[in-house]
């Protein structure tokens, strides 16, 4: 039998917000590399998300480190991102005494 190396796709869609998920799951690309430079195996990164398939952790996890500048620098935008969205959160969403405000609403409803 004659192996014949092919290419396969690297397992990778960009929805229409712009998120990197990996193809048909909701897992994002931030998941799966976050959890691999935290030292998860890919083995492990199947279990904490059962959608996924191990190969494709395996393709995930090859692409990032073949094109790593590329991805740290989405994953860089992504987390800048967050840090806006949590920003904007909390400057319109005072979490300053919240804890008393749901104790006297309770009370009032009691």
């Amino acid at each position: 039998m004659l192996l014949v190396p092919t290419t396969d796709p690297i397992p990778l869609v960009t929805d229409a917000n712009g998120v990197v998920r990996i193809s048909k799951t909701r897992v994002t690309l931030d998941t799966v590399i976050t959890a691999f430079l935290e030292g998860a195996k890919a083995e492990e990164i199947k279990e904490q998300y059962p959608s996924l398939q191990l190969s494709d952790i395996y393709s995930v996890i090859g692409y990032y480190l073949r094109h790593q500048a590329e991805v740290d620098e989405y994953l860089l935008e992504r987390q800048r991102l967050a840090s806006n969205v949590h920003q904007e959160a909390e400057r319109r969403f005072n979490a300053v005494g919240i804890r008393d405000r749901l104790l006297a609403r309770r009370n009032r409803n009691a």
